[in-house]
């Protein structure tokens, strides 16, 4: 299996078969609208402008999995990303990544890099604190929370897993060196 194997729901009932992503950069992101991390809302959106004529893609999947935090229905999300944020990147169907009704492109992206790197005492602090809270996270490589990044390279390998509290502007080398 390969991530073009994965066919996914869009917006308004469609979908979008992942091998159309062939040959590009992606950023696979689970997101929602009322948590702590949505501003990352708008250093994804800089990153996509600033890159997305070179091959590179944001894929947002909304999740109301953590918290609560995606309420309403997609066409409302979609609203206040591209109001709040100007967002002009993908964004697909609401999804759960974790548990039994799980989105089949997150079990792969987990299985591909179980572990995300957690850099700084602070950010540890956080992420300790949303362990004790997260209530769908059951496994080691389950998605801890809201605005967990997946980084993907142009051969569609799944080479780094960023937790919520990373800044997308701070993998901005990374996406550089895979484009």
């Amino acid at each position: 299996m390969s991530i073009y194997d994965y066919t996914v729901k869009a917006r308004k009932g469609a979908t979008l078969n992942m091998e159309e992503m062939k040959g590009k950069v992606l950023l696979i992101v689970n997101t929602a609208t009322g948590c702590g991390f949505t501003p990352q809302y708008e250093a994804i959106e800089k990153l996509y402008e600033k890159y997305h004529d070179q091959g590179f893609e944001v894929l947002d999947f909304p999740c109301n999995q953590f918290g609560h935090q995606a309420p309403g229905d997609e066409s409302e999300i979609h609203e206040f990303c591209t109001a709040k944020y100007k967002t002009q990147f993908d964004q697909l169907a609401k999804i759960d990544v974790n548990g039994e009704n799980e989105e089949p492109l997150f079990t792969y992206l987990k299985s591909q890099m179980p572990d995300e790197e957690i850099e700084g005492e602070k950010n540890k602090s956080i992420m300790d604190k949303i362990a004790t809270i997260s209530a769908t996270c059951k496994k080691p490589s389950d998605i801890k929370w809201n605005f967990t990044k997946f980084l993907v390279d142009r051969e569609g390998n799944v080479v780094k897993r960023f937790n919520p509290t990373s800044n997308p502007a701070d993998f901005e080398a990374d996406i550089e060196a895979l484009l």
